[in-house]
């Protein structure tokens, strides 16, 4: 079973964006990274946002995971070329 996209709708939730598919994937297509710039540091967040993400991914807990796919989304096109 692949829960990926309930994940990533939570994660969306917690972090007060739009949660629905198509509001992921546009983010997502939106808000591309390039390679150099991590995902807690992304100019597009707010501070909460930030440091939500941050303490997530030097934690070692389930949001962690959610979180390292998220910045794997947003590095997509970076990773590409």
């Amino acid at each position: 079973m692949d829960t990926t996209e309930s994940r990533m709708t939570t994660l969306f939730e917690q972090l007060g964006l739009d949660a629905s598919k198509d509001g992921i994937a546009a983010f997502i297509l939106k808000h591309q990274l390039p390679a150099d710039v991590a995902v807690a540091e992304a100019p597009f967040w707010n501070d909460g946002q930030r440091q939500f993400l941050s303490e997530q991914l030097k934690s070692d807990a389930d949001w962690a995971i959610i979180v390292d796919e998220l910045n794997e989304a947003l590095h997509a096109d970076a990773m590409a070329r």
